[in-house]
């Protein structure tokens, strides 16, 4: 699973972490793989997991309202912003007030359908695409209403994160 961890200094980190078949964990910060473990126990009466990043451990609990995380670090305690990439496909899925009237993929994966067609008139959080990602399928939707003026995929195309699929004037 990919994760998107927002520090409180601004800067995003991309965690990748995947389950070996033997339970172990291999996971990566930044491309960059690191040797980590994880293991659950009580933190001041919450339930609460330790991670072991080399030869760092830091402490996390869920505390505030998702996707904000509690974390302990080298004796420091704060909140980080964590998004999966579901969380961020589904976040793409919603249609934004005002919005400009391009339709992206949210994330690398597979057009299995394009809802409309050229000229086709649609209005603000219309299916237009559905996007296979992570063996889920993504519905994604108008950012606004208006007229279908370009379609740049085609079901079965593979796109990358950023893609533009759709354009609505």
């Amino acid at each position: 699973m990919r994760y998107f961890v927002t520090l409180p200094s601004g800067k995003e980190h991309i965690v990748d972490i995947k389950e070996g078949a033997a339970g172990d964990l291999r996971v990566s910060v930044d491309g960059e793989p690191v040797e980590a473990e994880a293991f659950g126990h009580s933190l001041g009466g919450r339930d609460a997991t330790s991670i072991r990043v080399g030869s760092r451990v830091v402490e996390l609990w869920l505390e505030g309202a998702p996707p904000k995380l509690g974390v302990v670090a080298e004796g420091r305690r704060f909140f980080a912003h964590v998004e999966s990439e579901r969380m961020r496909i589904r976040a793409a899925g919603k249609p934004s007030v005002g919005g400009e009237g391009s339709v992206k993929s949210p994330m690398p994966g597979r057009v299995v359908r394009v809802l409309v067609n050229d000229g086709d008139e649609v209005a603000q959080g219309a299916p237009v695409a559905v996007v296979e990602a992570m063996k889920m399928e993504n519905e994604l939707v108008a950012t606004r209403g208006g007229r279908v003026s370009k379609i740049h995929v085609a079901a079965g195309a593979t796109v990358e994160a950023g893609t533009l699929l759709v354009e609505i004037d």
